[in-house]
């Protein structure tokens, strides 16, 4: 690996870059004395004008950059020359003309031909293919008929290098990004970070380095350790995702090789993003197979599962925070203020799951916006803080519902108001039984919170998840399993397994509709089909009892579910179609406060036999009839949408339910 130059503010810097200009000028003035001895017969190409490059060799520091290249790239002085002879033109314009009148086309730029015939120690295999010059594409032949007399010229990347200015290679900049080490990590995940370190030490040097492998759900900590390992080495770290990067074999390995180039150059690892791979899509998989094996560089992949390759590879499981570790991330981030026995710390540490870079950033959105030192106040932030941040990965596989539903918009026997009022306990004080009241530690199993809503279309399952929304202060995902069901073998585990995973942050109610489609009463194994399905349910039931959040599951059939899976769920609810007293309650809150009505009367227009959805949808299209007509909501517009509604449903109105109205 090259030493890396001192850093921008070193004040040795100046001196070292003036020691290594000067270093450049002795080995060109060489060039130049031997391109003159070619001129004459008498001449012989000898190695006696060494010392002009050991007189001028830096003393203090790193090596002068022409010798680093010599010991990173296996040159030889030969090929070191060839090289510092294709800088020459650029770097000292009196160059051209001296090459153009050593060539029978006067053309201004050195050949191979010239360097076998002005140079010491030539040997032909400099310029094969295989050679380090080519294969690291360190100069490129130009157009000639002849390999001897082909024009060639220095990578510009080389010499950016030569002249002290590096930057990373033109051709690399669209597939990767450079990784800021500034994120925070807990204290096991620095252990993990001294692992990787120390694996990478101990390999021997004749040996290609151990690809670091780092498992697990994808978060913003992994990167920081990768950072934090790359660190304790001196190296850069740069990002790669996956998907970004070419997907045929040859533009893959000359990327590989250009990136091998820049990592020696710059002190660089690199870090291939594949946490979104698909594990059953065989060409990614072996093109990232390829590609680990053909950087001989450091090199680390983030991926959920661990996979086998052909390169040796060292795999960790890269998890976020333990529960504690998160704990003192959080009162670092609100600046001490809170304490470990704070019930709202603890609340914020349970319900959500977030890396050490998301307690971060919701931290400093709590110190922004709270003065005072108002700890109530900051946790309160970084709770809405930690919601947004868990939103992302959900947004793009499920329909984010904005909750407007209150307690006092359910109408609901008394019974099942109970039920949901306890589901939302569960939720709230579940820090206090799991972890401080030990329940956790009995084992994880069954600690996932799970309710099945069941009922008619239109009688408030939605509107109830809602209300615990609002009353939880969590977002709301609404999931249409219907659509998550394939009838490709592994397709449904594989989008339950999405949604899940997307959804471990916290902070995030789960609304699978429909699911019936899905969790029927499991088949007798007839064929491979069947026996998928079956997988499926339990794959399920096994994610939802591991689930830090909450479950909600609705269906319109109860009896079509699977008993196991009944007793599996922790509440059960029922919904019932509304008798007369609660569709007359449901009309009397239906119209918000600010509707101008005139002569409702909830008894009457309780006749209609029309779960709570369907009122909703009478009473809103009864106010857009009144908008029109510039008048309050009144029993006669009520009419007109009742008979839109019913028509819609494919029912009769009959004039028993109507009757009294005008």
């Amino acid at each position: 690996m090259l030493t890396e130059l001192p850093p921008a503010a070193d004040s040795a810097l100046g001196d070292w870059l003036v020691a290594n200009q000067r270093y450049i000028a002795a080995g060109l003035a060489r060039l130049r004395e031997l391109l003159n001895r070619r001129s004459d017969p008498a001449s012989d190409a000898s190695d006696d004008l060494l010392w002009m490059l050991d007189a001028a060799r830096p003393t203090t520091g790193p090596p002068a950059i022409l010798d680093r290249l010599r010991v990173a790239f296996g040159l030889s002085q030969f090929e070191a020359d060839i090289l510092l002879l294709c800088a020459a033109q650029e770097l000292d314009g009196s160059f051209s003309s001296l090459l153009a009148g050593m060539r029978a086309d006067n053309r201004p730029a050195p050949s191979f031909g010239l360097a076998l015939a002005a140079l010491p120690g030539a040997h032909w295999s400099a310029l094969t293919p295989d050679g380090p010059l080519r294969r690291w594409e360190l100069i490129e032949l130009g157009a000639s008929f002849s390999i001897t007399d082909a024009p060639l010229r220095i990578d510009e990347r080389i010499l950016h290098e030569l002249a002290g200015s590096p930057h990373l290679d033109a051709r690399l900049t669209s597939y990767v990004e450079s990784v800021r080490g500034d994120g925070p990590i807990s204290p096991s995940q620095q252990r993990l970070a001294c692992e990787i370190a120390d694996a990478w030490r101990a390999s021997r040097s004749d040996q290609v380095l151990p690809a670091i492998q780092l498992c697990g759900p994808e978060h913003g900590d992994k990167p920081a350790i990768a950072v934090a390992a790359c660190a304790r080495l001196g190296l850069r770290l740069w990002r790669a995702p996956l998907e970004a990067l070419p997907n045929q074999f040859g533009e893959l390995e000359a990327f590989a090789r250009r990136w091998t180039r820049e990592a020696l150059l710059s002190s660089s690892a690199l870090l291939l993003d594949a946490d979104r791979l698909d594990p059953s899509d065989p060409q990614r998989l072996g093109l990232l197979d390829l590609l680990l094996e053909r950087i001989d560089a450091p090199v680390l992949v983030s991926t959920r599962e661990r996979m086998r390759y052909r390169r040796p590879t060292l795999a960790i499981d890269a998890r976020k925070p333990d529960r504690a570790e998160q704990r003192a991330l959080w009162r670092a981030s609100l600046n001490g203020y809170a304490m470990p026995d704070d019930d709202l710390l603890e609340h914020l540490v349970t319900q959500f799951d977030l890396s050490a870079a998301g307690i971060a950033a919701a931290g400093v959105e709590a110190q922004g916006r709270v003065l005072g030192g108002d700890l109530r106040a900051a946790t309160e932030v970084a709770w809405d803080a930690s919601r947004v941040l868990a939103r992302p990965r959900l947004d793009d596989l499920a329909q984010r519902i904005e909750p407007a539903a209150h307690w006092d918009d359910l109408v609901l026997p008394e019974q099942q108001i109970e039920i949901l009022r306890e589901v939302s306990i569960h939720v709230r004080r579940r820090a206090i039984v799991y972890d401080r009241w030990g329940f956790a530690k009995k084992g994880t199993r069954g600690l996932g919170i799970s309710a099945l809503f069941s009922g008619a279309s239109g009688t408030g399952k939605t509107t109830a998840a809602e209300v615990l929304a609002n009353d939880l202060r969590l977002d709301l995902y609404r999931v249409d399993l219907s659509a998550m069901v394939s009838k490709y073998i592994g397709e449904t585990e594989k989008n339950l397994r999405r949604v899940f995973d997307a959804a471990e942050d916290g902070g995030t109610i789960l609304l699978f509709d429909e699911a019936d489609a899905l969790f029927g009463k499991r088949s007798e194994v007839k064929d491979s089909h069947d026996r998928y399905a079956n997988i499926e349910v339990s794959y399920l039931l096994q994610r939802m009892e591991a689930f830090r959040g909450l479950a909600i599951l609705t269906t319109n059939m109860k009896s079509s579910l699977d008993p196991a899976f009944m007793r599996r769920i922790r509440f059960i609810v029922h919904f019932p179609f509304p008798d007369a007293a609660q569709r007359a309650e449901i009309w009397r809150r239906i119209f918000p406060a600010d509707t101008p009505t005139y002569g409702l009367v909830p008894e009457l227009l309780a006749r209609l036999s029309i779960p709570g959805g369907s009122i909703r949808n009478i009473a809103l299209n009864a106010a857009f009839i009144a908008a029109d007509r510039g008048e309050p909501v009144q029993m006669q517009h009520v009419l007109i949408a009742a008979r839109s509604e019913y028509a819609k449903l494919e029912k009769t109105l009959t004039d028993g339910e109507i009757a009294g109205w005008l």
